[in-house]
Order: C-alpha cells, then sequence, then structure tokens
C-alpha cells in the first residue's frame, strides 16, 4: 500500500525558505512520477514542481527559478525547496505520485492516484 506523507511545512516571513519533505513507503519496484501541488481554499489543486524516475524536474508557472525539486531514491523521500518565498504562495502543499510513469507524462490533479495529508506553508509579507 502506498503512503506518502509530507512534513517541513510552517510559517514564514517573505523572502525566507522552507523545505517540504514528502517521505513515501510502498512504492515497490514500479516507476513512478513524483509531484508537489498546492491548494489554495476554494481554488483548484495545481501542480508546482514534477521529478520523474531520471530525477529531470519539471516547474509550474510562478515557481520557476524559486523552488527545487529534488529526490533521495534510497530513502523514498522527495523535497521542495522553497526559496525567496512570497504571500502568494501560502497554501496547503500535497506530494502526489503517479504510477508506470517514467518520464512524467502526466501534470494535472486527475492524472495522480496517491496523495499526501498535506502540510501547510503560510507566507506573511
Amino acid at each position: 500500500q502506498v503512503q506518502l506523507v509530507e512534513s517541513g511545512g510552517g510559517s514564514v516571513q517573505a523572502v525566507r525558505s522552507l523545505r517540504p519533505t514528502c517521505s513515501a513507503s510502498g512504492l515497490g519496484y514500479s516507476t513512478w512520477c513524483m509531484g508537489w501541488f498546492r491548494q489554495v481554499s476554494g481554488k483548484e489543486r495545481e501542480a508546482v514542481a514534477l521529478i520523474d524516475t531520471t530525477d529531470y524536474p519539471t516547474y509550474v508557472g510562478s515557481v520557476k527559478g524559486r523552488f527545487t525539486i529534488s529526490q533521495d531514491n534510497a530513502k523514498n523521500t522527495q523535497y521542495l525547496q522553497m526559496n525567496n518565498l512570497n504571500p502568494d504562495d501560502t497554501a496547503m502543499y500535497f506530494c502526489a505520485a503517479r504510477e508506470f510513469d517514467t518520464y512524467c507524462s502526466g501534470g494535472l490533479e486527475g492524472d495522480f492516484g496517491y496523495w499526501g495529508q498535506g502540510t501547510q506553508v503560510i507566507v506573511s509579507s
């Protein structure tokens, strides 16, 4: 059974940094696209960053140049280094996993079958 557990959110002032972590279990010997999404209350969940089996990253929208996604396959852990945060980054951040997707061909919320419970990030000005 696949389980994803996020940690490392928090409340910070603008221009500071945070590094949420996603600890995964039950992935087995399949190929996975791993991703970070975020959601503001009342809005749709949106992709932030994806990382494929080859460690190739993809970034979406305003996080380009500020966020870095990485993974440690030996530890089944993914990281989202978030630098130069601003209040628009305030959201619940979710870790997600999509099986049988070596190169992250799918990047929408509906493409991912496994989700963590989320970790809250609050950025104040």
